[in-house]
């Protein structure tokens, strides 16, 4: 094989025997698949339209590897999007949603709802001396439940008073006994004083009988005439003064008047003591269970009040309907009433619809919940058996369905 001119190609390394080494074929890079990476976006875009397909319609090969594979849609996350809102197994459950229950949340509450009981008017600044019942006590209109520390103050405050009556009643007594001494003395003098004008009498009639005989002098006639008169001007202001004393005059009733007002007055004051009293003590304003105690012995109350209290023999349900769904709900319409506390379901029916649109004040757990929604308080009355299940469960959270299907 002839050799190939060496002077038109470069040297070319030599082996061991002298012979020419092989000379290694030259690798070209590879160019890069350009149509595969501009595929790429519309795989992808193929990808996610076929997942937001298949979870918007689930198509029956799907649902079916999902019955395969035991798996759930959005079973993986929190807030899975693929499920339904509300499930229904049976035609019965598709017929009454779709005949017009409405659901709503609501709260368990006792009929007349829980009283918060404060403090009395006037004594804010108090604090708990004493509490007279328990949580789960029944007690009765007026009953007491507590006692403020302001009671040993308000009680002296009915010893001052009731003193005070005393002293007033004395004076009035002592005014009364004044007039019955004046009295008497007016009568004692007015005898006295017609007594002399009686003896001055028969003196001026034997004087005068003297005179005309001319045994006397005119001196003398003259002086028994005088003590005649004077008994009798004395007869007569005895028995002014006592006629003053027995019809009460202007300034006798004055005298008793006076002291008789200073007496009501002081009653006055008691009664008012006697009142304030009650400003230590806490009564029931209506009969009731005791729910829960919000002070203790020594604290102040504050807003909360002190305990609150409920008529739990007949429980209620309070409803929040959205204001678009109201105009569906009948006074009458059967409830359900359901809550993972209660293990059964209650039933009742509504008894009172609300005449104000307000805020929603019961919301769910879940944190995109629609909390500033507008709706209509319904009241539900629970039947005898659901009442008696649910006493223990006051402001329990439930989910209240009102068949609102029912002819009208």
């Amino acid at each position: 094989m002839a050799n190939p001119d060496r002077s038109q190609a470069p040297d070319l390394p030599l082996t061991d025997n002298g012979l020419e080494a092989p000379v290694p074929e030259r690798i070209t890079p590879a160019q890069p698949r350009k149509p595969v990476l501009r595929l790429m976006p519309l795989v992808l875009a193929s990808m996610f339209a076929g997942g937001v397909i298949g979870m918007y319609f689930q198509p029956p090969a799907l649902r079916a590897f999902f019955e395969t594979t035991g798996l759930t849609p959005g079973a993986g996350t929190d807030t899975p999007i693929a499920v339904a809102l509300a499930k229904v197994s049976t035609q019965e459950e598709v017929a009454v949603v779709s005949e017009g229950d409405i659901v709503a949340l609501g709260r368990i509450l006792p009929a007349g709802d829980v009283i918060r009981i404060a403090t009395p008017f006037g004594a804010s600044d108090a604090r708990i001396h004493a509490l007279k019942v328990a949580v789960g006590d029944t007690v009765a209109q007026g009953d007491t439940l507590a006692i403020l520390d302001n009671r040993l103050d308000l009680e002296s405050g009915i010893e001052i008073a009731a003193a005070t009556v005393k002293v007033r009643e004395a004076t009035l007594m002592q005014s009364r006994e004044t007039v019955r001494a004046s009295r008497e003395e007016a009568a004692a003098n007015l005898e006295r004083a017609e007594v002399t004008a009686k003896q001055a009498d028969s003196e001026l009639a034997r004087a005068t009988s003297l005179l005309d005989r001319g045994v006397t002098t005119r001196a003398d006639f003259d002086e028994v005439v005088a003590r005649a008169t004077e008994a009798a001007r004395d007869v007569e202001r005895n028995r002014a003064t006592l006629s003053r004393y027995s019809t009460l005059s202007g300034s006798v009733q004055a005298d008793i008047a006076v002291a008789e007002a200073n007496l009501e007055a002081a009653r006055v004051d008691l009664r008012r003591a006697e009142r304030e009293l009650e400003r230590s003590i806490v009564r029931a304003p209506q009969g009731g269970t005791v729910l829960d105690i919000n002070v203790q012995v020594g604290e102040r109350p504050d807003t909360d009040g002190i305990l609150n209290l409920g008529d739990i023999g007949q429980m209620t349900v309070e409803a929040e309907v959205y204001q678009t769904l109201i105009g569906r709900v009948s006074i009458g319409d059967p409830v359900t009433v359901t809550a993972a506390a209660l293990g059964d379901v209650l039933t009742g029916t509504v008894q009172a619809i609300g005449l104000e649109i307000g805020r929603q004040s019961i919301t769910s757990d879940d944190p995109a919940a629609n909390t500033d929604a507008r709706v209509v308080d319904v009241i539900v009355m629970l039947d005898p058996a659901s009442s008696d299940r649910a006493k223990r469960y006051t402001n329990l959270e439930t989910i209240v369905r009102i068949d609102t299907a029912q002819p009208k």
